[in-house]
């Protein structure tokens, strides 16, 4: 069994969305825990503000098709990919880590994630397991959190668990 690290959003129906989603993953991963839901504005373009959380849950799927499965999710929930990359959605999942594993492609399946930059990303997960640390830097998330102070994040009053 692996651990995944996942960033959940949604700025369409959110709490919806969002629900149905914790639904879902609690039904195939047994225990999963969730952060609490923050909402922050949209980032690289302009729409309605998103709901994120993070999830942590341990699986016996490997990155490729936890990932797959994680896009059937997206997919069944109204996920549409025909517009621009950067744009309002029903539902955004994405793992963010993977136990220590470092990984750079298919696609945009990237291990850590990117976005774990963005304090939309960072703060859920860093509420889950602020030790945890980086396999490639060693920082953890708390050394990490330290950077953002909270920039454009307010706790919505959703509960995911």
């Amino acid at each position: 069994m692996s651990t995944a690290w996942l960033s959940l959003g949604s700025n369409v129906e959110p709490e919806r969305h969002l629900r149905a989603a914790a639904t879902a993953l609690r039904d195939r991963f047994g225990a999963v825990r969730f952060s609490p839901v923050y909402r922050t504005p949209a980032v690289g373009f302009d729409g309605p503000d998103f709901l994120n959380a993070a999830a942590a849950l341990e699986t016996d799927l490997d990155p490729f098709a936890l990932n797959d499965w994680l896009h059937a999710l997206e997919d069944a929930q109204g996920r549409d990919r025909s517009g621009p990359r950067f744009s309002s959605r029903t539902l955004d999942l994405d793992i963010v880590l993977f136990d220590d594993l470092v990984l750079d492609g298919p696609g945009h399946l990237q291990l850590p994630r990117r976005e774990l930059q963005h304090a939309f990303v960072l703060k859920p997960l860093y509420d889950l397991a602020p030790g945890l640390r980086l396999p490639t830097t060693g920082e953890s998330l708390a050394e990490l959190w330290v950077a953002h102070a909270g920039e454009g994040l307010r706790l919505d009053g959703l509960v995911l668990g």
